[in-house]
Formats: structure tokens, C-alpha cells, sequence
């Protein structure tokens, strides 16, 4: 087994989610595929809803902004009025969101209603998040050694927390000092990591980043953060010079931490 010595400055572990410690199968296979079996029967459960109507104003705003784009799905305003049926609007939402999810955008519409529906979805127990074995077990061993534990991801916060309060391993969010998205700067950006650090109050290099995507990683590492590349099944391959480059792990058994020694 590779054993990774965790450089003794570090106090703070960040990780990324998807690749690391949750598998992409999940994300693909059944976050997202959820979102387009149950699209339409959201929208109408939901429709008298003031957040539902948000999150129609959004994707419909967006719809406009996409106008010239190949295919692009209008969405027609709905009146609200009692004789006026929301059928034709819903059918034009699912196709959009479809349309959307096809071409894997990144949308804040599409992103906002995701959520909610995910929301909905975890709260009911219909949807419960799947995490790598090691996950667990090694960060409740990085607490007790005194190291504070965040995640960092592109999925908003409120996902983040979905994801960690409903999971295979039951309600784990305790284990969790602080979350952070694309709201404090993008993750191949090296002043989002700047940030973060300013954020929890340490140096950069008191941070261990751990992440699936050499992008991520050199950002991080431009910012004194240290770095290590999590290689998980599914995960895109690395070319030779990032395998040799960057240090790697298959499993977060495989940091060492001194301290604890």
C-alpha cells in the first residue's frame, strides 16, 4: 500500500467531492438520471409553489438568454390564471431541463431547481448518498488527531450538506467543519484557494487539498497549498508526467499523519 506522509504544517484537510470521496457513478448513474425521471412530476406537485415558480422565472429567464443556440427550448409564460392550464409550460420546462442536462451545462437555473428537487428527494428517503468506505473512517481518524475537515466543490453548499446529512452512512455533516462552492472563486483558480485559506483563518500551507482533477490541483499548488490526486475507479486517466508529477492515492487509508503516530 502507498503511504503518504502528511507534511507536519498541515492542520486542515479540503476535499472535493465528486471523484473523491464520492464516486462519479453516483453523480451520473443516479443524481442526475433522478432529476430526468422525476422532473415532471416535481413541476407539478410543486407548481403552486412560490420556490417552484422561482425556479421556472430562472430557467425561463435562461431559455431567453439561449435563444440563439442550436435547439434551445423556450419556455411561454404562464399566467396564472384559474382558467389557464400550466400543462403546456410544465411540457416546456422538462424539455429544457432535458435539453440542458444533455449538453451537461452548469447553469444556475438548472442548478437551482437540481437542488431543490434533490432536497426533496433526500428528504423523503428516496435518494441516499454513496461515499468511498475509506472516506468515512479516515476523516473521524483526522478529527481525532486534531485536523479540521472542509469540502470544496462546483455543487452549491446546500447540495454539499444533502449529500453528507443523507448518506449510506447515515447523518455524517458533524464530521465537516465548513463547506465552500464556486462562490468564493472557481476551482481552477489559485486565488480561490487563497481565499479559503483567509476564510478559515490559516496559511495556505497549512491545507492538504485533496482532488481527482490535475486542473484543481495546480491551482492549489500555485497558491502554496499542498496537493495530493486521488485516483478512484471511474475517474479520468492521468497522463505519465501528472502521474509522476503530482503524489497519488488510491484511498484516504493511505495518508500518514505523523502526529498520530
Amino acid at each position: 500500500m502507498v503511504v503518504l506522509p502528511v507534511p507536519a504544517e498541515v492542520s486542515v484537510i479540503l476535499l472535493d467531492v465528486e471523484g473523491t470521496t464520492t464516486p462519479i457513478a453516483f453523480v451520473k448513474d443516479v443524481l442526475f438520471p433522478y432529476i430526468e425521471e422525476n422532473v415532471r412530476e416535481y413541476l407539478q406537485t410543486h407548481w403552486g409553489e412560490e420556490e417552484c415558480q422561482q425556479d421556472v422565472r430562472l430557467l425561463r429567464k435562461q431559455a431567453e438568454e439561449d435563444s440563439h443556440l442550436d435547439g434551445a427550448v423556450p419556455i411561454p409564460a404562464w399566467s396564472g390564471s384559474g382558467g389557464d392550464d400550466p400543462q403546456r409550460t410544465i411540457q416546456a420546462v422538462v424539455d429544457n431541463v432535458c435539453w440542458q442536462m444533455a449538453l451537461d451545462r452548469k447553469t444556475t437555473a438548472l442548478k437551482q431547481l437540481q437542488g431543490h428537487m434533490w432536497r426533496a428527494a433526500f428528504a423523503a428517503g428516496r435518494v441516499k448518498a454513496e461515499f468511498f468506505e475509506d472516506v468515512v473512517p479516515a476523516v473521524r481518524k483526522w478529527r481525532e488527531a486534531g485536523m479540521k475537515v472542509y469540502i470544496y466543490s462546483s455543487g452549491s453548499v446546500e447540495a454539499q450538506k444533502l449529500l453528507f446529512g443523507h448518506s449510506t452512512e447515515g447523518d455524517i455533516l458533524e464530521l465537516v467543519d465548513g463547506h465552500f462552492d464556486t462562490k468564493i472563486g472557481h476551482k481552477v483558480e489559485s486565488e480561490s484557494y487563497r481565499k479559503i485559506a483567509s476564510s478559515i483563518g490559516c496559511a495556505t500551507n497549512n491545507i492538504l487539498f485533496l482532488t481527482d482533477v490535475t486542473l484543481e490541483a495546480s491551482a492549489a499548488e500555485e497558491a502554496d497549498v499542498h496537493v495530493a490526486v486521488v485516483v478512484r475507479p471511474g475517474n479520468a486517466g492521468l497522463t505519465d508526467d501528472e502521474k509522476t508529477y503530482y503524489s497519488l492515492i488510491s484511498s484516504f487509508s493511505e495518508l500518514y499523519l505523523p502526529s498520530s503516530a
